[in-house]
């Protein structure tokens, strides 16, 4: 097989789907997490910010949630840590990340997507909406690594949560970073959609069947 055949790496492929297991598990662990205490403050008045079924948790309760969460988020950044090597390592990320001078094609991929409307010249791998969604997902999962490292070792790691305006806003700023991330995927499944089966089994096997 020749080398620019490849459309998706076996790195990136492996990174992704290590990824997107341990976001499933993750997302819901903490939700289990949540419902020990589902408040984001001193519960004043005494009510449930949120009811959550026991169909989407997972852990039974706090302490084997907290295994479940904390087990897969060191899965999660060993997968995140592996594909910033790799990019950095091979310059890929300019193809990934979003650059100023992507601006001006935000709207034009948007009127395409949304009203139809002609497809503008892409020129990379990926166009400026993809750019800045992936860029948007990669800067939530940071967010969510270190609000997660803060939430996990509030002790030690002090200085952040104070930073970060206290526990109680740590844990707010951790679950809209998982709001956000949620709200990346509906998106990005449908872009793969409009992109063809081909697109979704080169994140398999690295080329387009």
């Amino acid at each position: 097989m020749r080398p620019e055949a490849v459309e998706h790496p076996a790195a990136v492929r492996l990174s992704h789907w290590v990824a997107a297991g341990a976001v499933a598990v993750l997302v819901m662990s903490g939700l289990e997490i949540f419902a020990a205490f589902p408040s984001f403050g001193g519960k004043i008045p005494q009510h449930d910010l949120l009811a959550l079924p026991e169909a989407i948790r997972l852990g039974g309760w706090l302490g084997g949630a907290l295994q479940w969460h904390v087990t897969f988020a060191a899965l999660l950044m060993a997968a995140g840590f592996a594909y910033a090597v790799y990019e950095a390592a091979s310059g890929n990320y300019r193809q990934v990340l979003f650059a100023c001078r992507d601006l001006a094609g935000v709207w034009p991929m948007v009127r395409h997507y949304v009203l139809r409307a002609p497809k503008p010249v892409v020129r990379g791998t990926y166009n400026p909406l993809q750019k800045l969604a992936y860029t948007a997902a990669l800067a939530l999962g940071f967010i969510l690594a270190v609000t997660g490292m803060a939430l996990y070792k509030p002790v030690q790691l002090s200085w952040l949560v104070t930073a970060l305006g206290g526990f109680g806003m740590v844990r707010v700023w951790h679950f809209a970073a998982m709001c956000g991330l949620l709200a990346f995927i509906p998106g990005h499944l449908v872009m793969v959609a409009l992109h063809g089966w081909r697109n979704f089994v080169s994140m398999w096997v690295g080329t387009r069947a």
